[in-house]
């Protein structure tokens, strides 16, 4: 750009920008409002926010899944010994969350995994379709036809009856 330019063409902004004066006596209510907002709700709270944190920052909590210690099962409780019936059953109630939040989470890899292979999901999944299988009958042999309301006592009952059963069997297949 030539240093000979017009000044009147392109006038260059003022370096300084004028203050508005005031016509009237009466202060804005507008900046009345803020101000007051300000030091009567946003510096209370915002101080006490500052000083819980500041407190939180001094004594750090971690938090960790909550263990539960194994407790005996329903069949090594003492007869008349409700307080280990109930600590069985909470204890087989977290059992059986656990399974299906595991046969939940195979179910899901197998999902990604067809979802991943597209049409090659029979040869390259075999593996999690495999594992989901053991997966279900395991849970299925264990939970199995319990239903919703289904608890510690008729849990053990069924796997005794299976019990019986294969036993059953494996002597009518020795007696042939």
């Amino acid at each position: 750009m030539p240093e000979d330019h017009d000044w009147e063409a392109y006038k260059v902004p003022p370096t300084r920008t004028p203050v508005v004066e005031s016509t009237s006596k009466v202060p804005n209510p507008v900046t009345f409002v803020q101000t007051v907002f300000s030091y009567v709700i946003d510096a209370p709270v915002t101080f006490v926010r500052e000083w819980i944190e500041r407190q939180q920052a001094k004594n750090k909590t971690y938090y960790y899944h909550q263990k539960f210690r194994r407790v005996p099962d329903l069949s090594e409780c003492l007869e008349g010994d409700y307080l280990c019936f109930f600590e069985a059953e909470a204890q087989w109630r977290r059992d059986r969350m656990v399974d299906q939040e595991i046969v939940e989470i195979v179910r899901e890899r197998l999902g990604a995994c067809k979802q991943r292979e597209g049409p090659n999901e029979f040869q390259n999944c075999a593996k999690e379709v495999e594992l989901l299988k053991q997966v279900t009958k395991a849970y299925q042999d264990r939970y199995g036809d319990l239903g919703f309301h289904g608890n510690a006592r008729t849990c053990l009952m069924k796997q005794k009856h299976r019990m019986m059963e294969e036993r059953k069997a494996a002597q009518a297949k020795a007696s042939e």
